[in-house]
Order: C-alpha cells, then structure tokens, then sequence
C-alpha cells in the first residue's frame, strides 16, 4: 500500500533515511532529527513531501519529493531526494508502486518530469530505474554548494 506519510511515520522515514545513508557510505553525514522532518514536512508550509509504502501494516519504504521547475518546459516537475525500500522486503514491488505514484501525481497534476540522482556505483538501482524507462542525463554534472564554501559565499562582500 502507498500513501501519503503522516506525522506519526516520521521515526520511520527517519530511520529509513538513516538506512539508506548506511547503504551509500555516508551515514556520517545524516543530521536531520525527526523534528527536522517533521517540520519540514508537517510544518504551516510544507515545501517537501512524502509517500510511505507500507509492508504488512508497518512503513517498509519511502519516497521524499518536492516541487523543481524547468524554465525550459515552463512547468514543475518532482525531484526525488529519496527512496528507499528496507531490503528485507524488496522484490514486493514496493520502489516501483512509490516511483507509479509519483509519476500518476505529475502526470495529474501537469508537471513535465520526474527526475532523480544516483550514485554511479549504485548498479541494483541502475538496472531498477533504466526498467522503468527512465535514462541517465549524462551531460549534466550535478554540482553542490554546502558548508564552509556556502557561509563564504554568503558572506562574501558583507
């Protein structure tokens, strides 16, 4: 079953997450708390969203999502930050239904794509996605301005 998260699937996700950070050797990097999520996605403006997939009643995957835009096809499109399914429930078809859901809601809703990133490495979620029809965007390189390097900007001229 996929549905939208509540607040109560919060210690889920935030679990999940952790997992998923674990699985792409960056575990070290997570900060977010359950409050974080919780605000970020229950807060008076939620700007990010979640869909639970659910596996013999309890939260067993995630797929966390917000609004981008392409000035190119002047519409939004949804990018997903996460997903992630626990491995012990994987082959249920529980990635593709969150992935369904996140395409019928586009599709509804008019947005012109939904798109992702994926570590190079990351072979088994290669061969998922490319299943689905989906193509890597080899041209582009995602680029990231994070810690130090963002407060210098920042601050830059200040």
């Amino acid at each position: 079953m996929i549905r939208p998260a509540t607040p109560d699937d919060v210690p889920a996700i935030l679990r999940l997450v952790r997992d998923l950070a674990e699985y792409e050797r960056a575990l070290h990097e997570v900060k977010a708390t359950e409050e974080d999520l919780r605000t970020a996605l229950f807060g008076p403006e939620p700007r990010v969203f979640a869909h639970v997939a659910e596996h013999d009643g309890e939260v067993a995957g995630f797929a966390l999502w917000f609004l981008s835009f392409s000035t190119w096809l002047g519409r939004h499109g949804v990018y997903l930050e996460d997903l992630y399914v626990d491995p012990a429930v994987r082959g249920h078809g529980h990635g593709r239904a969150l992935l369904r859901e996140l395409a019928r809601i586009a599709d509804e809703r008019g947005y012109g794509r939904v798109e992702w990133a994926v570590l190079n490495w990351n072979t088994p979620s290669i061969g998922f996605y490319e299943s689905l029809g989906a193509r890597p965007q080899d041209e582009w390189t995602t680029y990231r301005l994070t810690g130090d390097a963002l407060t210098a900007l920042a601050r830059e001229g200040a």
